[in-house]
Formats: structure tokens, C-alpha cells, sequence
């Protein structure tokens, strides 16, 4: 079984985070690490600076001293990692690294899911997943920005309005 990547979150010495970030990249890439080191971030966001009157836009590091690293924990992945200049060390009890749960990683906004939506409204769905698994719908509205879906399932007789996330439901082929 092919294992999968996983975020880690690397300790750093503060102000190192771009450095550390570009020197993985660069060592995954001489040591052909690619298959085991797949992704480096440093999360930023960009919020709006007023400096003697004056607003401008920066970029801040949304968690100063960290950077956060997709990849399969090896001993050879942990130790390219963890021997590079300005690491500190892995987020985990004692030295064995921890990785990100999906909750985690949803909620840090490391990565987002982008949701293909291959069906519209009026037409019918089946329900993929979640308390009404197995159910067919129509789909009666679809909010791309709240990525909700609203869907009206006969039950019993009687019609339901179910809201649910966009990839809990498929277009009926």
C-alpha cells in the first residue's frame, strides 16, 4: 500500500520561514526527494498597513516560525528536513512529528478542496454521502461561495429539502 503524504508542521527560528522553505525545495530537488517531499508552504495572507497615513497592502505570515510541509515521514525525508539551516525541529511529542489532521488542514486553509460542480439546478442527484447516502434529489439551489447545496428528496411520501456540501452529491449519469 502506497502511503500518502501528509502535512507536518516544521519549527523554525523566527524570520527563517521563506529561507527554510526555499532550502527544502532546493534539497528535495538535488536529492530527487520528490516522490517523499511533495509540498512547502508558508501561509501568508495579506492584510491592509496604515503607516503615516498611508495604507498599503503587506503580506504577513499567518504562523510566524513555522512552515508547513506536505510529504511521506521517512527516516530520509525527516532527516533532510530536520538537518536544514533554521529548523528547530517537527510539531510533535518528543521528536516523533505529528501530522495535521484533515480537519486541520481544512480549517488552516493549507489546502482547499476545489469541488467540481457537474450538475445544476433542476436536475436530479444521487446523495454520496452523509446521513441521506443513497437517496436521489433535485437539486433545488447551489451556493458556490457558502459551497452548499440545496436538494429535495421524497421521503416517505412527502418532500425534504436537505442542505448539503457540494461533493456530497453527484449528477445521476
Amino acid at each position: 500500500m502506497a502511503e500518502t503524504a501528509k502535512w507536518y508542521v516544521v519549527h523554525t527560528y523566527s524570520g527563517y520561514e521563506n529561507k527554510v522553505a526555499t532550502n527544502i525545495e532546493k534539497a528535495v530537488e538535488n536529492r530527487k526527494l520528490q516522490d517523499l517531499i511533495c509540498e512547502v508552504k508558508v501561509p501568508t495572507e495579506t492584510v491592509v498597513e496604515i503607516k503615516d497615513n498611508k495604507k498599503r497592502e503587506v503580506e504577513r505570515k499567518i504562523y510566524p516560525s513555522y512552515v508547513l510541509v506536505k510529504m511521506i515521514m521517512t527516516d530520509d525525508s525527516w532527516y533532510v528536513v530536520r538537518n536544514i539551516r533554521g529548523v528547530t525541529g517537527f510539531v510533535g511529542p518528543g521528536s516523533k512529528p505529528v501530522p495535521l489532521t484533515e480537519e486541520e488542514v481544512q480549517a488552516m486553509g493549507v489546502e482547499t478542496k476545489q469541488v467540481e460542480v457537474r450538475y445544476a439546478v433542476g436536475d436530479s442527484v444521487k446523495i454520496v454521502d452523509g446521513y441521506l447516502y443513497g437517496f436521489i434529489g433535485t437539486v433545488e439551489s447551489i451556493d458556490l461561495e457558502k459551497e452548499i447545496v440545496k436538494v429535495t428528496v421524497s421521503m416517505f411520501g412527502k418532500d425534504t429539502l436537505a442542505e448539503l456540501e457540494l461533493d456530497q452529491v453527484e449528477p445521476l449519469d
